[in-house]
């Protein structure tokens, strides 16, 4: 299919940008990538509806694939090599035929290699067109990680649940009867973090075994134990991968490493800290298409999304997004920076590590060891003829005085900063020395949030909430306006979800922010003018109506997405 015109049915569905779409039709000639495929990755629209507008160029039908309804069975009719190779999968079979689907139905080759294949089970073939993400979850079916793990632990002639101190020592330069094993070992689990869409995977010799964690939607949580003795080698493949030291396990060290993954390629960080047990390896699994949102995946209110829209129209000032630690601050930094990465501007970041590789983003990572923090670095970005500037955080005083200085000469400033919630902001600048009467003229937005964990749709019911909670949920919606009330009528309902298969029995998938968002006003403006506090800025704030990020998460609430009772637990109601 001919990618410009794909790409200008998506646009003309609204799917896509037009800064976007051209910035995709160049990726697209100087890659070796399909259009899906980038848009997946980037998570720049939805899969589905990519693929029905695809559907609709090609006249072929488009069916979603259901994953879990996917029968296993099927993966005996269609060898791995042949999905992966030329993007199809089967989905299902009946009396005499098999009906597979295509990510994309004009592959002369694809189409071959299918044929070959109805041929030799004998069996008449149906074909509809399947979207890259539905493509990607099969492909994940065909790698189930326990078995391939228990394998290669087989491989080793030892037991899963020894006990021994030996060590098994890794040979140098890769040869020995041990090596095959544990790079399989490392292999599969980082496959299976990424099927799992793990954020962090531990690798923790404890006394008896050597413990595999990954960290999904914020929680960890134990994926297999192996035996002790391979701990040594375990972590010197991470450690060859990511091109540390391996004959230094006395102090932590850092490095990083890319490999290709179904289909796609992902970054992973590497820490190595050393433990009386032995080393033990934090790795951080950097998928762009689970870690890169738009902004319109990120579940901001409809008026959170207008007043943030607004204010990333204007040419200039400071942008700033405050939370804790894991709170999504990077997450929601680069969904804004791809509304604002446009041909015709300048962007350069410092990042602290750059997490993910924008194309278009000048991107730079500090290095304080050499002297090369965000001070000494935004003094340098101020010289690179920016237009947008992205600091990953302020962090002291020189910092956040250079960043203001920087959004009072013409330029966008992004940047994140550490307070319990948004209105805090300004007081902590002034801690750090910037004059308040700097503040109006420079702060355009801030954003304060908090990840939670997301209801499972599948599963998720409504309930009539408690005496209790009825008083809590209508102290928190009291001072909201009408407009953002009025759909919700006493006695209030709340959701909760027991557990199905398609969650695992977890009752959630994934999780989603809640905001907090304000803008410079007038208010504002004259509360800093005369002895500013907190006490007379956080009231300047809520004369512009916005909604705390306990309203917004009790609004979530009552429409289902999250939990009350965890929105309650993790933010306040100031």
């Amino acid at each position: 299919m001919d990618a410009q015109k794909f790409l200008t049915a998506l646009q003309d569905n609204g799917l896509l940008a037009p800064n976007v779409t051209e910035r995709l039709a160049r990726e697209a000639l100087i890659s070796s990538k399909s259009v899906d495929e980038l848009i997946y990755e980037r998570r720049l629209a939805d899969a589905e509806k990519v693929a029905e507008v695809k559907s609709a160029l090609t006249g072929v039908p488009y069916q979603k694939v259901e994953l879990d309804r996917f029968d296993e069975s099927l993966k005996s009719l269609m060898p791995q090599e042949t999905v992966q190779m030329y993007k199809v999968a089967p989905l299902s079979r009946s009396e005499g035929s098999i009906i597979v689907g295509m990510v994309d139905p004009d592959d002369v080759k694809a189409q071959e290699a299918l044929k070959f294949v109805a041929r030799r089970l004998g069996m008449d073939l149906g074909v509809y067109l399947i979207s890259f993400s539905g493509w990607q979850g099969i492909v994940r079916k065909y790698s189930p990680y326990r078995s391939e793990l228990e394998a290669a632990v087989r491989g080793l002639g030892l037991s899963s649940t020894s006990g021994t101190k030996r060590v098994v020592e890794l040979e140098k330069g890769g040869e020995g009867s041990v090596d095959a094993p544990v790079i399989r070992i490392v292999a599969e689990t980082l496959r299976e973090a990424v099927e799992a869409q793990a954020s962090d995977i531990h690798i923790e010799p404890e006394k008896d075994y050597l413990r595999v964690r990954f960290r999904v939607d914020g929680k960890l949580k134990e994926v297999a134990s192996l035996p002790l003795e391979v701990t040594q080698a375990v972590v010197s493949r991470v450690k060859v991968m990511s091109n540390l030291k391996i004959d230094e396990s006395r102090i932590p060290q850092d490095g990083r490493f890319r490999s290709k993954i179904f289909d796609r390629e992902i970054d992973f960080r590497v820490s190595t800290f050393p433990t009386p047990l032995g080393e033990k390896a934090a790795i951080r699994v950097l998928d762009p298409t689970t870690g890169l949102k738009t902004l319109e995946q990120l579940g901001l209110s409809e008026k959170n999304y207008t007043v943030l829209k607004k204010g990333l129209e204007r040419p200039f000032g400071m942008i700033l997004i405050t939370g804790p630690t894991g709170s999504g601050k990077t997450t929601t930094l680069y969904a804004i920076l791809q509304i604002l990465n446009r041909p015709e501007v300048n962007i350069v970041s410092l990042e602290d590590p750059v997490e993910y590789f924008m194309p278009g983003v000048n991107q730079s990572q500090v290095q304080p060891e050499i002297g090369y923090d965000f001070a000494s670095g935004l003094r340098q970005i101020l010289r690179q003829d920016p237009d947008i500037i992205l600091v990953g955080e302020i962090r002291d005083k020189e910092t956040a005085g250079l960043a203001v200085h920087a959004a009072l000469t013409g330029h966008v400033m992004l940047s994140t900063l550490h307070t319990n919630n948004a209105a805090g902001t300004i007081p902590r600048l002034i801690d750090m020395d910037v004059e308040p009467f700097l503040i109006p003229s420079t702060l355009s937005i801030v954003i304060g949030q908090r990840l939670v964990s997301q209801l499972c749709a599948n599963c998720k019911a409504p309930e009539v909430a408690s005496p209790a909670l009825q008083v809590a949920i209508r102290e928190a919606l009291t001072s909201l306006p009408g407009d953002a009330t009025a759909k919700f009528k006493e006695p209030y309902q709340i959701y909760h979800a027991k557990g199905c298969e398609a969650c695992h029995g977890v009752g959630t998938t994934g999780r989603i922010a809640l905001f907090e968002i304000f803008t410079m006003t007038p208010e504002i403006e004259s509360a800093l003018t005369e002895n500013p506090n907190a006490q007379k800025i956080t009231v300047a704030i809520k004369l512009q109506g916005m909604a705390t990020m306990r309203q917004d998460g009790v609004m979530k609430a009552l429409e289902g997405v999250v939990s009350i009772e965890e929105v309650m637990r993790e933010t306040d109601d100031a």
